[in-house]
């Protein structure tokens, strides 16, 4: 146990972070784990791998992630804002040479050098537009909000040109809900909505596989074997089968037809393998950190590390919320990952940056450290 009185680097770190989100943050990483046993071996059986071929690859991911993690969660709003501002440059790098270099993989640019930069562009931007919008509203000499406004342009074009629509949607909603927290009139609230709902009705119109999985998601069962249709289909089958108990682990049989058992339709294999109680519960858990940081931003004196937590746990939120809708067939399939229990080393590399950016501008700071240090980029 670690002593008040002790004064060491750690110490500090332990008695100023959120234990019970650090807790609740690891406990998804090791349902992770165990949901990917459960889910991954049929998809590598399929590919020829070894059966836990996804598992072992998972492992050697979260290992790295959590010390990422942990290191990351030691740092002052300063060195975030800096680390955020190195992370958005090298990942904006990555996705400009996505479009130019990377082979076309379903249509889409999204992979080079083995990783999705646009998972690492997330929680990097995020704290930079909470940044901005923080100066904006306590400095009239910087010009913050024409930052943050170029901002998000500069960053969702390239996403549109690879197309990344599910990440452009959520980078978006994010920004739009700092945008309100910032307190700009309702005028531009409505007026960013209108142009949302454009560039919504624009995609539909002139990009066939947005066209096609929102036809699919509007008239179901159109799809076939392996289309998104049919996963969407076999994951409700999969919670109608899984009933409120579930069959028990390993003995789920769809997940053996359902080709991303593993990653966008993890939850579904959940649903028939522990049942519905169990999915409520993970529900549960994802609601506690978004409830939790949400309660502690609003008490944080420092506007920079409200922002940033608020929009960070908003972005964790709303992936997960997505994701789990997708399963649920409430919305078009986005291929969008379940933070930490879906298999992916680039999603687990890049949320491990984005909760450590979390933990550490939502750790207690002395008062006098915030007020006397208010410390500008």
């Amino acid at each position: 146990m670690v002593s008040r009185a002790e004064r060491t680097i750690f110490a500090d770190w332990w008695w100023t972070v959120d234990r019970w989100l650090i807790a609740a943050i690891a406990s998804l990483m090791v349902l992770g784990l165990v949901l990917t046993l459960a889910g991954s071996p049929p998809v590598a059986e399929r590919l020829g791998l070894s059966p836990f071929h996804f598992v072992n690859r998972q492992v050697l991911f979260l290992v790295p992630a959590a010390g990422l993690m942990t290191m990351t969660s030691f740092l002052s709003p300063r060195m975030v804002r800096r680390a955020a501002l190195a992370l958005y440059i090298f990942a904006m790098a990555l996705i400009v040479a996505t479009l130019l270099f990377s082979p076309e993989v379903k249509g889409a640019r999204r992979w080079i050098f083995g990783i999705q930069p646009s998972e690492f562009v997330k929680p990097a931007f995020v704290v930079l537009a909470a940044w901005a919008f923080s100066e904006g509203g306590r400095r009239r000499d910087v010009p913050a909000n024409i930052i943050a406004f170029l901002l998000l342009p500069a960053t969702i074009v390239p996403l549109i040109l690879q197309p990344d629509f599910g990440q452009t949607m959520l980078i978006s909603i994010v920004w739009a809900a700092l945008f309100f927290m910032a307190g700009l009139h309702w005028f531009w609230v409505a007026g960013i909505g209108g142009v949302g709902f454009s560039g919504a009705l624009l995609a539909y119109h002139f990009v066939a596989h947005v066209r096609q999985r929102i036809d699919k998601f509007l008239e179901p069962g159109t799809g076939g074997a392996g289309g998104d249709s049919f996963q969407v289909d076999t994951a409700m089958e999969s919670f109608i089968s899984g009933g409120w108990f579930g069959k028990g682990p390993g003995e789920g049989t769809l997940k053996r037809v359902l080709p991303d058992s593993h990653t966008d339709f993890i939850f579904a294999v959940t649903g028939e393998e522990f049942g519905v109680l169990f999915c409520l519960a993970i529900v549960t858990l994802f609601a506690f950190v978004v409830l939790r940081v949400l309660l502690r931003s609003s008490n944080n004196v420092n506007s920079f590390s409200r922002f940033a937590g608020c929009g960070l746990v908003m972005l964790f939120g709303l992936q997960s919320a997505i994701n789990m809708a997708v399963n649920l067939r409430l919305m078009p399939a986005k291929g969008m990952t379940l933070p930490f229990i879906s298999y992916g080393g680039s999603s687990l590399i890049s949320l491990a940056l984005g909760m450590g950016f979390l933990i550490a501008v939502t750790r207690r700071r002395p008062q006098s450290e915030v007020t006397n240090r208010i410390e500008a980029a």
